[in-house]
């Protein structure tokens, strides 16, 4: 099973938890090989290169999924809208449709670096875009969910047994990812307790109207 890796913070509770799940150093191989941004990982699931991974929500559309998903029920920092000229941030495209259906202006950025810049300027107003959606309809936001082409058994006996709570990061992998992010672990941690992976009534609910309203808009 080719499972591909979105490599931000966002995910590292279920990395963490693949990475003792899985006992074949083959498989767990291939999930570190096969990394890259959710825009990328979309037309690898759509081009049959890979066999799953966490898939951007608007790329999701007719794809077989589990219920689970990077989700955030409130502001969220690493989904923000720069103040200015508009500009899309190349790594997404759920992130660039949801600033459009909001009717909001600015510079899209996601993921660490989005974070790292929260931390970074915190002069700076910048706009939350999950927090936005949460004000505006009262539900959360699924920004990818775990799709798969292939091998969709084995993926959901992998992730039966995942629980963010239980989840405990390594101190060398935290070190690891602040150190490539310049993020402190502090504020990795802080921020993992903003996100959650379990899609229930709300969340398909969240993704429905989403996936309507991108549709209304043509992405």
């Amino acid at each position: 099973m080719i499972f591909a890796k979105i490599d931000f913070i966002n995910l590292l509770p279920v990395h963490v938890y693949l990475k003792k799940r899985i006992q074949s150093s083959q498989i767990k191989s291939i999930i570190n090989y096969k990394k890259s941004y959710p825009a990328k990982i979309n037309k690898k699931l759509k081009k049959g290169k890979v066999d799953s991974g966490f898939i951007s929500s608007i790329a999701s559309r007719g794809e077989k999924r589990l219920d689970y998903g990077i989700i955030a029920r409130k502001d969220v920092r690493s989904v923000i809208l720069i103040p200015g000229k508009d500009k899309d941030d190349y790594q997404s495209e759920t992130s660039n449709a949801l600033a459009k259906i909001l009717n909001l202006h600015g510079e899209v950025l996601i993921g660490d670096k989005a974070l790292k810049f929260f931390h970074e300027n915190p002069d700076i107003k910048v706009v939350d875009l999950a927090l936005e959606w949460k004000k505006k309809y009262n539900l959360p936001f699924v920004f990818a969910t775990l799709c798969y082409r292939k091998n969709g058994k084995m993926l959901k006996d992998i992730m039966k047994s995942f629980n963010k709570k239980e989840v405990k990061i390594p101190q060398y992998i935290l070190k690891e990812y602040s150190k490539r992010s310049n993020i402190s672990g502090k504020n990795i941690l802080e921020y993992l307790k903003r996100i959650d992976y379990d899609i229930k009534n709300a969340e398909k609910k969240a993704l429905k109207k989403f996936l309507t309203f991108a549709k209304q808009k043509g992405f």
